[in-house]
Order: C-alpha cells, then sequence, then structure tokens
C-alpha cells in the first residue's frame, strides 16, 4: 500500500526507494517529497554508491539521474538489469537531459520512465506511486502463477497415479 492508499485493504509495509543524484539540492529535495509522502527514502550521491546500497537492501523503487561522474546512471541502470535478482526493481530516470536520445536509451538499458527536471512534486509522487502499484500486482500475478501451477502439477500427478493403479 502506498502511504495515499486508502482502500481498505490489509495494510502493506511503506516502500523502501533509493534516491540517486550527485546534486545535493536536488538529491534532498527528491528525499524531503518523498519522506513527505510517508516512504523510506535512502539517497546516495553517485552509481557506485547507488550500486551497493543496492547491495545491502533492495529497494522497491530507484528514482536514478542520469548525468554524473564516474557511473552514469545508464551505466547503474544496465548493472543492475544484468543481475537476476534485481531486474524487477522499477527504476525511474529523473534528470535534466530531457532530450529523445537520453530518454530512449533510458528505456533500452531497462528504465520504466523518464522524468524531466525541473519537475513537478504531484508528478513525481504519482509516478512513483503508479509504478510501486504496478510492482505489486505485478508480484501478486506471479505469487498467484507460482501457486496455480504447482496445484495444476498436484492434479497431474494425482491423476497419473489413479490411471496408473488402473
Amino acid at each position: 500500500m502506498t502511504p495515499s492508499d486508502s482502500s481498505g485493504a490489509a495494510p502493506q509495509r511503506v516502500a523502501d526507494i533509493l534516491v540517486v543524484d550527485d546534486n545535493p539540492a536536488n538529491l534532498q529535495v527528491v528525499i524531503g517529497l518523498l519522506r513527505g509522502a510517508g516512504y523510506k527514502v535512502r539517497g546516495v550521491p553517485n552509481g557506485t554508491l547507488a550500486l551497493t546500497a543496492v547491495e545491502k537492501r533492495h529497494p522497491d523503487l530507484i528514482l536514478l539521474d542520469i548525468k554524473m561522474p564516474g557511473m552514469d546512471g545508464f551505466q547503474v541502470c544496465a548493472e543492475l538489469r544484468g543481475q537476476p535478482d534485481r531486474r524487477e526493481i522499477p527504476i525511474l530516470f529523473l534528470s535534466a537531459a530531457g532530450d529523445t536520445a537520453d530518454k530512449v536509451r533510458a528505456f533500452e538499458v531497462g528504465g520504466v520512465d523518464f522524468i524531466t527536471k525541473p519537475f513537478q512534486g504531484p508528478e513525481i509522487l504519482a509516478r512513483v506511486e503508479t509504478h510501486l502499484r504496478l510492482r505489486r500486482m505485478q508480484e501478486n500475478l506471479e505469487r498467484l502463477v507460482a501457486t496455480r501451477t504447482a496445484a495444476l502439477h498436484d492434479s497431474e500427478e494425482r491423476y497419473r497415479r489413479i490411471f496408473e493403479s488402473m
């Protein structure tokens, strides 16, 4: 459940969001916005520290700047997508680099959205909530498929034993 979800469903844990931006002012603004909305937020100033932060604790979502010294956001995203246990973390690019080539590349390396700076707080919150909700729905569907597949295998096994005993 996102902090603004009032559906009456059983409460879920608060989402953990990682914000990666080399500009301290941008980092603090985004962290403040997300914390103000009730999210758990961690912030790091570069790509290398982002990978370390993900290694320590997988976030539910990452907001990732593109232009950073050393390892840029494209490299961070590609690195995360190359690791099976990190492929499904939604990565939203948040960058002043808003030309079409950068946007296309962001999606090509595995980003799920692109927010252009300067941004509006309500836009970031709406996109974060949307992608967290989509990720939860995907996880629920994966659990349902696994449960139904296991039940199907059990049923097939039962019928196979009955058939063999005849």
